[in-house]
């Protein structure tokens, strides 16, 4: 039996996993599903919304990573991260004081900079690791009138992108392969991709609650691993329409074209953490723009939810034709021995 790639599981091997899940108790209002990033267990008044997800590319400021990753899919529910808890696995004849300290103090900033409480976790000494593994648990909390779930998009509704793709890969490759671009990047270029991990950034948590509070989202969505166009197929998937989308709108600042262009990647299948996807009704779709742009935050329409399958097309010169499904990240085979 062939082994599988790096990078996430294929869809439908995820899927007939995810259907075997046990998922009994009532309270449960969001279970595992594809493109469902978030679980969310509802009480009297309000929801807690968790969501669990580890750093695996990156290995500089993996705890500032993990902690913004996290923190990105709570808000996408329309919640308020409260509470994270970190496991660390340390690799076995290179873990030391050092070490440690800086990657907690990473975690701790982070947390620091959202008010968030770190609230546990697990730290260890691990064999066969070549470099810390760290995975998260982010704990969120939103009223259950105010929680927004990929479900929610509905066709007619118009799909927005904040900030460009792909922020967190240009970040990636420009602090882990800053060799391989020194002959079409300057050393300060590079410098600036490494530093989109804050600027742009990482982080959504503002564009969403920027974009709740100016009315009408009914989805969002981060885009992470696999990128925009494994983005858009899991909000096919979750709310169970077709969209429809112009790969020209689409936002890719020119650093990130020129890093994309030298390392022969795709950029709509490259990491993007650091744009929300959105949908929102067609009359209220420029407000939500608006007041993102207001706030510092670029934004453009990229397309819209229509009637039809779950399926993503994209507009081209001849019509609007499938948009292939990443089957992985683009980054995963640049990390491939």
């Amino acid at each position: 039996m062939d082994s599988i790639p790096l990078g996430k599981l294929p869809p439908d091997l995820l899927k007939m996993v995810l259907k075997r899940a046990p998922v009994s108790d009532p309270r449960l209002v969001l279970g595992p599903g594809i493109g469902l990033d978030c679980a969310v267990l509802a009480f009297e008044k309000t929801c807690l919304v968790f969501k669990s997800d580890p750093i695996t590319f990156a290995s500089d400021e993996i705890g500032w990573y993990v902690v913004q990753i996290n923190a990105n899919d709570i808000a996408t529910t329309g919640a308020i991260p409260r509470w994270f808890l970190m496991t660390l696995l340390l690799p076995e004849g290179l873990t030391n004081p050092k070490m440690v300290e800086s990657i907690s103090e990473q975690v701790f900033a982070a947390c620091r900079t959202l008010s968030i409480s770190v609230i546990g976790g697990h730290t260890e000494i691990t064999h066969d690791l070549d470099r810390p593994i760290i995975a998260g648990t982010m704990i969120g909390e939103v009223t259950r009138d105010k929680l927004i779930t990929p479900k929610g998009a509905s066709p007619g509704d118009r799909i927005l992108l904040t900030k460009g793709v792909p922020i967190e890969g240009t970040a990636i490759l420009g602090r882990e392969f800053p060799s391989q671009l020194g002959t079409v990047l300057s050393p300060d270029e590079i410098q600036t991709a490494a530093d989109y991990l804050y600027t742009p950034g990482i982080s959504v948590v503002r564009d969403a609650q920027v974009a709740v509070a100016a009315g009408g989202v009914t989805a969002m969505h981060d885009p992470t691993e696999g990128g925009l166009a494994g983005a858009l197929w899991e909000l096919a998937e979750a709310c169970g329409h077709s969209l429809v989308i112009d790969p020209e709108a689409v936002i890719i600042p020119p650093i990130a074209q020129k890093i994309c262009i030298e390392l022969e990647i795709d950029p709509m299948w490259t990491i993007a953490s650091g744009a929300l996807l959105l949908t929102s009704p067609q009359d209220e779709s420029p407000m939500i723009c608006r007041s993102l742009e207001s706030e510092g935050i670029p934004c453009a329409e990229i397309g819209s939810i229509e009637s039809g399958p779950p399926q993503v097309l994209q507009k081209t010169n001849i019509g609007a034709v499938l948009l292939p499904r990443p089957s992985r990240d683009e980054i995963a085979r640049l990390f491939e021995v």
